[in-house]
C-alpha cells in the first residue's frame, strides 16, 4: 500500500532559523540606526544647529556657535557628530568650511518633528558688509547678491542645466551645461562659447557664496560672464577691494538682457 506524500509545509530547523535571525539582524540595525539618529537630534544645541540650516543656506562654525549656545571647540564636536550621522555635510570653499543639510529628506524630518513642537525661535540672520554683498569678485567670476540672483535667472529661464559628473569625479560640486537657448542668448552678448568650452578648466559649476549662502556661477562660463560685464560697462572694480559696483547701464542691460532687478 502507498502512502500518499505529506504535502504539509514543514519546518527546516537551519532554513527557518537563518531566515529568521537575518530578519532579526536587520531589524537591530534600522533600530539602531533610528536611535543614533535620534540621539543627534536630541541634543538641544545640535537641534538648534539642525533648524538652523533648515533655511537651505550654509554657515560657518562660528556662526552656528552663536546659534547653538556654546563654544566654537564644542560646536565643532557638535558638528562632527551631525556629519557622522550624515545630517549635514560640509563644504569647503577657499578658506571658508561651511556646514548644510545633508539633503531633502533630513529637512523633511526636521519639519515633521517641529510640527510636533512648533519653536517661536527667531531666525538667524547675516549681516556682512553692504558693499561685498552687494556684488563682488570671487576669483574671477561674479558673486555677492548680484552673482547669486543672476545665477538663479540663468536656472529659471533654463539656459543651464544640470549636468552629472564623469565618472570617478569626487567633486561635490553641483555642474552645469548651456542649453542650446543658452548657447544662443549669451553668444549674441558677445561670449564665445566654443572657446570657453576649451579651456581646461570647468566649464561651469555652483559656487557656494559666503554671504548668500546661496550657489553663484562659477567655473570658465562665470569668467566669461564677468569679462563680458566689465567690457560692456555693466559693472566696475573697486581699485581698493573685490567689490564691483553696477553701473546705470548695467542696470538697464541686466533688467533687459535677463530680467533681473539690481
Amino acid at each position: 500500500m502507498t502512502l500518499p506524500l505529506d504535502r504539509h509545509p514543514r519546518f527546516v530547523y537551519n532554513q527557518n532559523m537563518n531566515a529568521h535571525r537575518k530578519a532579526r539582524n536587520i531589524e537591530h540595525c534600522i533600530d539602531a540606526a533610528v536611535s543614533r539618529i535620534a540621539a543627534a537630534i536630541g541634543e538641544p544645541a545640535r537641534a538648534r544647529i539642525l533648524l538652523c540650516l533648515m533655511d537651505g543656506r550654509a554657515r560657518t562654525s562660528t556662526e552656528l556657535a552663536v546659534v547653538a549656545e556654546v563654544s566654537p571647540p564644542t560646536a565643532s564636536a557638535h558638528l562632527k557628530r551631525l556629519k557622522f550621522e550624515q545630517l549635514i555635510q560640509v563644504q569647503i570653499n577657499g578658506k571658508h568650511r561651511l556646514y548644510q543639510l545633508q539633503g531633502r529628506s533630513v529637512a523633511s524630518a526636521l519639519e515633521a518633528l517641529s510640527v510636533l513642537a512648533p519653536s517661536s525661535r527667531g531666525k538667524f540672520v547675516v549681516r556682512p558688509t553692504n558693499p561685498l554683498r552687494a556684488a563682488r569678485t570671487c576669483y574671477d567670476h561674479m558673486a555677492g547678491l548680484l552673482g547669486v540672483s543672476l545665477h538663479d535667472r540663468l536656472r529659471a529661464m533654463s539656459w543651464l542645466s544640470t549636468r552629472k559628473p564623469s565618472a570617478g569625479n569626487q567633486d561635490s560640486a553641483t555642474l552645469y551645461d548651456l542649453t542650446p537657448s543658452g548657447t544662443v542668448a549669451l553668444e549674441a552678448l558677445g561670449i564665445d562659447i566654443e572657446a570657453v568650452r576649451a579651456l581646461r578648466r570647468r566649464f561651469a559649476c555652483a559656487c557656494l557664496d559666503w554671504s548668500e549662502r546661496r550657489p553663484h556661477l562659477g567655473g570658465a562660463l562665470g569668467a566669461a560672464l564677468l569679462s563680458m560685464a566689465l567690457r560692456r560697462k555693466w559693472v566696475e572694480p573697486d581699485l581698493d577691494s573685490r567689490v564691483l559696483g553696477i553701473t546705470r547701464l548695467g542696470r538697464r542691460e541686466m533688467l533687459a538682457r535677463f530680467g533681473l532687478q539690481v
